[in-house]
């Protein structure tokens, strides 16, 4: 009966405030394991729910105490791990996170790319270093001043494991290795490759001739193979629309290796062409691993540079990739004053000072930057800049500077020399 429901009720409430509970249930017609239960088990979680409650006062109680005991229940979890558990649990998360925010890059860029938000780059020829465009954009903020945006391809991703991997082999002739060594030097995807894995690529690229109008890779198609422009150009076609041209040394197509997305644009000929073809596999296992660490390792030295840390993920990204690594010895001239200015620097290892007219002026250490000046206003070398040790700079020649970095930033942050 109702009256017999209250009851029994209200002795459950007097058995949570008695000093012995168990006295009080001896009224409810239950066994002694249930009573047993309620006073070791239920009792104190729904006294610790109910004083929080109480305390919160939300409007709607339900879904308070429905994510209270969610929360409770990780917490006592948490309790009944090692250490060595925790940190491990904490990893995966890491990377869970970071495989969440690439992802998501990938959607960005590919919103990006379909939207045809790609600018023209005003000085696309007069460097003869243009292959640091190509990197892949894995990131979801926009762009607004970036002259120039990957449209090869596809996504950034770790899908592919490292596994047992046995590369092909395609036989060259001596004159092919050559060209070959001679087009790949000129992209920053392989430049940088030590000569073990320079010899892999080499073995297993395969030499292919294009006719003029010829499309190479579809927009929308799967994607195995990344080519390396010898010789001719080629237009990235994003719907009926050409978003960029690329010229020798340039990549196309590796976007969907490393993203294991399908082709954002169609790359055609425009005349009759040669191209190095890739796999996907020799790429994922000598390639790939390279320039993700070399993003990896550069992206946590800009979040110390105050110029860069500002720059979103897709532009330190760009960077990153255009980066060329300069070992310098101790009292060792890196830039004269008065010379024409073609490349700028940030120092990674080491320190180095800039004299003007005989004078020290500035000293740089680990995250500084100089040589922008003279790249910024066409004017010769304000100062000499000598390091102080042996010091390990990271260099962008002037073309890939103005592509991706803000020069009126620069502008405003350049009188130190004045």
């Amino acid at each position: 009966s109702a009256s017999r429901q209250r009851s029994r009720r209200h002795g459950v409430a007097e058995a949570s405030s008695r000093p012995d509970a168990m006295d009080g249930l001896d009224a409810l017609k239950i066994s002694e394991d249930k009573k047993k239960y309620i006073v070791d088990l239920l009792n104190p979680v729904l006294e610790e729910m109910v004083a929080e409650c109480i305390h919160r006062m939300p409007q709607d109680p339900v879904p308070f105490m429905l994510h209270w005991l969610e929360q409770k229940k990780v917490t006592d979890d948490d309790k009944l791990l090692s250490p060595d558990e925790k940190d491990r649990l904490a990893q995966e998360n890491k990377n869970l996170e970071s495989e969440i925010n690439r992802v998501k890059s990938q959607m960005q860029e590919c919103a990006k790319l379909a939207a045809g938000d790609t600018k023209k780059d005003d000085e696309e020829e007069e460097e003869e270093d243009d292959e640091d465009d190509e990197p892949p954009a894995d990131f979801e903020k926009q762009m607004p001043n970036k002259a120039r945006q990957s449209v090869s391809a596809e996504a950034y991703g770790q899908w592919n494991q490292k596994k047992a991997f046995v590369p092909q082999v395609i036989p060259k002739s001596e004159d092919q290795k050559e060209r070959l060594k001679q087009v790949l030097g000129k992209s920053f995807m392989f430049a940088k490759l030590e000569d073990n894995d320079l010899g892999i690529i080499v073995g297993a690229m395969k030499e292919v001739t294009v006719k003029a109008q010829e499309k190479v890779i579809i927009q929308g198609d799967a994607g195995d193979f990344l080519f390396v422009i010898e010789s001719g150009d080629f237009d990235c076609i994003v719907g009926d629309k050409v978003v960029k041209t690329c010229g020798s040394g340039d990549v196309f197509g590796e976007l969907a290796l490393l993203y294991n997305c399908p082709r954002a644009a169609t790359v055609q000929s425009k005349g009759a062409s040669v191209c190095w073809q890739l796999d996907r596999d020799t790429f994922n296992n000598i390639v790939k691993e390279a320039a993700q660490k070399k993003r990896d390792r550069y992206d946590s030295l800009f979040a110390k540079v105050p110029l860069l840390s500002s720059m979103d993920a897709y532009e330190r990204s760009q960077l990153a990739d255009a980066l060329k690594v300069e070992s310098f010895g101790d009292g060792q001239v890196v830039m004269s004053q008065g010379e024409v200015g073609t490349k700028f620097y940030i120092v990674e290892e080491g320190v180095a000072f800039a004299n003007k007219n005989g004078q020290q002026v500035m000293e740089y250490g680990v995250g500084d930057y100089f040589g922008e000046l003279a790249l910024i206003t066409n004017q010769p070398r304000a100062a000499t800049v000598t390091t102080k040790g042996p010091a390990k700079l990271l260099s962008i020649n002037k073309g890939s500077f103005n592509r991706l970095l803000n020069v009126n930033d620069l502008l405003e942050r350049s009188n130190k020399y004045k």
